[in-house]
């Protein structure tokens, strides 16, 4: 079992930075990825960025490449998402999930854990 508690969202405007953070405990080892995805109301949950736990090979969803940085802080046993200019279009809520295996993997059917999301809103 893995556990996964997100923090960090809010409401910041166009042009913005926000920081969000995803506490992972439990059964994590080097074989283990986490990655962040995003849902709004009536769309299924999109695939962000991905991290494998060893902090290798982070991959992300074109539109945020340049802008977001997935990361890994060992001391506090978290993975961040550093998310700078914001634009309304990434106004949703975010979820930090995991899985097993070293494949990349974009698909959150192939995800087997989820935190509980965060609301982040950029306002234009």
């Amino acid at each position: 079992q893995v556990q996964l508690v997100e923090s960090g969202g809010g409401l910041v405007q166009a042009g913005g930075s926000l920081r969000l953070s995803c506490v992972v405990s439990g059964r994590v080892s080097s074989a283990t990825a986490v990655g962040w995805f995003r849902q709004v109301p009536g769309k299924e949950r999109a695939f962000v960025a991905a991290l494998n736990w060893d902090g290798d090979a982070p991959y992300y969803k074109d539109s945020v490449k340049g802008r977001f940085t997935i990361s890994r802080d060992n001391a506090k046993n978290t993975m961040n998402l550093q998310m700078n200019s914001l634009g309304p279009e990434d106004t949703a809520v975010y979820y930090c999930a995991a899985r097993f295996g070293w494949e990349r993997v974009t698909m959150s059917s192939r995800y087997n854990y989820w935190g509980q999301g965060t609301q982040v809103t950029v306002s234009s």
